[in-house]
């Protein structure tokens, strides 16, 4: 396996790059505007990070989760603290306003505290703010090569359920730009499929409001050569009953020890219907993104922006669709609860039912 990673690192070069480390800011590539124009930004201070976050420049639980830690080494950056204890005070700021930004990825929870916690550890070595901030530098820089690693191995055990010539149905965008670093987790066997040779092709719904299937897995796939067909979300169930997928991959922005996963609204019908006609259905995410202490009642659903609904997004901006003050239910995720999901791929391997006894093992939990 690890001769095969390194391999595939090294064969594997994405032509997306959504995340650069500059040494003193971030540069990001800005989703809200794909496919129509390609601009990247720059954040230089928490509060840029924070909203590069918030407003979906940067979206993806992984892509979150790297940015926020990113956004911890600017906030050293940005205040210049004159000690240990006032770097300590400047983080736990930083902390706290970029945990505001959206509550249901907890990737983003996952690297803010692995961060916090890397610069206590350190604080209790050092007296050297500069030091602190190239441990915390370091850390960052480590938390993307791990999403990196973790996906090709998520790639090559997720190919395992890849024949020559099947279709892929995924959800949203869980490709590179939804991770960071050009591959993405449910994307990733289908990277890694073709790189060992497998013709591999995809059906991606266009994920309605924010249209993430359309503008950006349809996008990201065909930059990098994939055979890829668009859908209408409502499309979905035509495609399984007249058996134009093998399988159905997606990512998830939370995963509970129990199996629950919180993914793109939308996902829970393709797992429904997918159980009904007997398709495979998995979910591909790092084990960071599997929260082992909430229950499915305690996590909060983000609720976005009605005119996210009331409107369609063009390269010329939004463009109402309905009346403008209809009332709007807009969650941006939902919940498929276990007994729909075949199995969940991990960079430590794959999790099957039953779900709750076989994610502790995974995790070494039990």
């Amino acid at each position: 396996m690890e001769k095969l990673v390194q391999e595939l690192k090294e064969k594997l070069r994405p032509k997306i790059r959504p995340i650069s480390w500059a040494g003193d800011k971030l540069i990001l590539l800005d989703q809200r505007l794909l496919p129509f124009e390609t601009r990247y930004i720059e954040a230089r201070t928490v509060a840029e990070v924070a909203d590069a976050i918030r407003e979906m420049k940067v979206r993806g639980a992984p892509a979150i989760g790297i940015t926020a830690a990113f956004g911890m080494v600017i906030a050293l950056i940005e205040k210049k603290p004159r000690s240990i204890d006032e770097a300590l005070k400047v983080l736990e700021q930083a902390k706290n306003t970029l945990a505001k930004t959206r509550p249901t990825a907890v990737n983003l929870f996952w690297a803010l505290d692995r961060m916090y916690n890397k610069a206590v550890e350190s604080a209790s070595k050092t007296a050297s703010v500069n030091e602190l901030l190239q441990d915390l530098e370091e850390e960052a820089k480590r938390i993307f090569e791990e999403e990196l690693e973790a996906e090709i191995r998520m790639g090559i055990y997720g190919a395992e359920f890849l024949e020559n010539g099947d279709t892929v149905l995924t959800i949203c965008n869980a490709g590179g730009l939804a991770t960071g670093t050009g591959i993405g987790t449910a994307t990733a066997p289908i990277y890694i499929a073709t790189a060992l040779g497998k013709q591999v092709s995809v059906i991606a719904p266009e994920t309605r409001p924010w249209q993430q299937g359309a503008r950006l897995t349809v996008y990201e796939l065909m930059q990098n050569g994939i055979r890829t067909t668009l859908i209408a979300d409502t499309a979905v169930g035509l495609v399984m009953y007249k058996k134009l997928v093998n399988v159905v991959m997606v990512g998830a922005d939370r995963i509970l020890l129990d199996g629950h996963v919180f993914n793109k609204i939308g996902t829970l019908n393709e797992a429904v219907l997918a159980h009904e006609f007997g398709i495979p259905f998995y979910v591909l995410a790092p084990t960071s993104t599997i929260d082992t202490k909430s229950k499915v009642e305690e996590v909060k659903i983000e609720e976005r922006d009605p005119d996210e609904v009331r409107t369609v997004r063009t390269s010329q901006g939004p463009v109402y669709v309905t009346v403008k003050d209809v009332p709007v239910f807009n969650p941006v995720f939902d919940v498929t609860p276990p007994k729909y999901v075949t199995g969940i791929i991990t960079e430590k391997g794959v999790a099957i039912q039953p779900l709750h006894k076989n994610l502790r093992r995974l995790l070494n939990l039990t």
